[in-house]
This record gives C-alpha cells, structure tokens and sequence, in this order.
C-alpha cells in the first residue's frame, strides 16, 4: 500500500506542477530561478528520456502500459521484501503514470526543470522523469548493495492474542 501511496503523490506533485508550468508559461518560455544554472522552461516532449524516440507517443503509450502490468505481475519478486525496492517501485510507478498522463491528454511530456551550467546544459525534464530516474537509480544500487550486504527486510508485525501471547513471559515487577 505504501507503494501505491508514493506513487499516486508523486503524480499529484507532478501534474500539479505541469499544470502551473501550462497555465503560466508559453510555450519555449523560460523563466531564471537561479541565473546561470536553472530555469524553468515550457517545453514539449513527444520522446523519451533525452529527447530519443521523438514523435513516437503512441509507441511510448503501449510501452508505459506493458512495464506497468510487467510491475505489477512481477512486483513480489522485484520487492524482494526489501523496503528500499519498495521506495523504488513507488518512485518509478509514480513517474511512468505522471508521464503517461501527459501522452495520453495532450500527446506529449510537459518538462519544464532546466539545469545548465557555462556551455553544459542538461535536458530539460519534469518530476516524473526524475521520479524515474531516483527509482531506477535506488534499485540498481540497493539490488548490487545486496549482493554483498544484508538490507534489512519488511516483515509483518503480529499483534499477541490472548493468554496464550504472554506465556512463558515474565511481568515487569
């Protein structure tokens, strides 16, 4: 349930922001937050991450849905019972459904976070795509972390019942 709770506020936070961004800005606008390094810019997307597989929408439609069901299908075996796969899911179920709410409305990804420095200047993006990223980045880390260090699992608290929950225990006198 956590998952899908992290999930559904990263898309409420994602297309909240879209929404200012499309309500405020022109498209191709950008507006200096902290000059010389960040701006926030309009833009359209109709690819994916870094500007690949531009105007291929209703490819990258079909492909959000089919990793989503994959997720969902082969979710025990992702979570592995590790809360920190748990955050990742979250993270990347989040993202792919704020992007793919976007493919679906309006044909493209609204990105709007612009990060530059001198000449370096990285792809503009949305809290969507960085959802992605942090989760497909939290993931890899923790699952290559695990093969030589024992994370701590998630595992269920029982609740004692009865008398039969406090035998052979002591009280505190």
């Amino acid at each position: 349930m956590r998952v899908l709770s992290l999930s559904f506020v990263i898309v409420v936070l994602d297309q909240w922001c879209k929404l200012l961004i499309l309500q405020r800005f022109s498209h191709g606008e950008s507006w200096p937050v902290i000059p010389g390094y960040f701006n926030l810019t309009y833009l359209r997307n109709t690819g994916a991450v870094w500007g690949i597989l531009q105007h291929q929408n209703e490819l990258l439609v079909l492909l959000s849905f089919v990793v989503l069901i994959l997720m969902a299908v082969f979710y025990r075996w992702l979570v592995d019972d590790r809360r920190v796969h748990r955050l990742a899911l979250g993270c990347m179920i989040g993202g792919i459904v704020g992007n793919l709410i976007d493919r679906i409305k309006l044909g493209w990804v609204t990105d709007f976070l612009d990060f530059h420095w001198a000449a370096n200047h990285w792809p503009c993006f949305n809290l969507a795509d960085a959802a992605i990223c942090v989760g497909v980045g939290i993931y890899a880390v923790s699952t290559l972390w695990m093969s030589t260090v024992s994370l701590p699992k998630c595992e269920p608290v029982a609740e004692p019942r009865g008398r039969e929950a406090h035998a052979g225990t002591t009280p505190n006198v």
